[in-house]
């Protein structure tokens, strides 16, 4: 079964051109793009008068965010201790504007509290698990700038 050294050129000469198409084709649109954000600076305004808000200003404002407290404690009301606690938001992507879920991990104090730093507004899921009790989870929808969340962790059932 040897092969020609003409049937092995037929045989690469297709996809060779189908890469050199494409190539050519993402540098087009690179210079495209370049060209488009290459746009004139806005005239300079006359004294006294303000610019109206812009479209691209709005978009681009700081998203707003939330500093949580939360506070694990048993169904009897004792404060939980060195129990874990996993807190998922969600975070603006870069590439194609996704949302990505970020995580953060703690443990408790002996108060059974965790502080947690500033992080988005939104949707948060915040997941507790502790040695001799049930797990919890639940996704809560946080709108403050400062939000306190008590946690109550129940016995799990015996198996008999």
């Amino acid at each position: 079964m040897a092969m020609s050294a003409q049937g092995v050129r037929r045989r690469f000469r297709r996809p060779a051109c189908w890469g050199v198409l494409l190539a050519a084709g993402l540098l087009w649109a690179g210079v495209c793009i370049a060209q488009e954000s290459e746009a004139p600076a806005p005239p300079p305004l006359p004294q006294g008068q303000q610019s109206l808000p812009d479209k691209q200003n709005d978009k681009s404002s700081v998203q707003a965010t939330t500093k949580i407290k939360i506070r694990v404690t048993t169904d009897t009301d004792k404060p939980l201790a060195n129990a874990s606690v996993y807190v998922r938001f969600y975070i603006s992507g870069g590439f194609l504007r996704h949302e990505k879920l970020a995580e953060m991990n703690f443990k408790t104090n002996q108060d059974g509290s965790v502080k947690v730093p500033e992080i988005p507004q939104g949707k948060i899921l915040i997941q507790v698990i502790a040695p001799g009790w049930h797990t919890y989870g639940k996704w809560y929808d946080v709108d403050q700038a400062e939000q306190s969340i008590v946690v109550k962790l129940s016995p799990p059932t015996h198996w008999y």
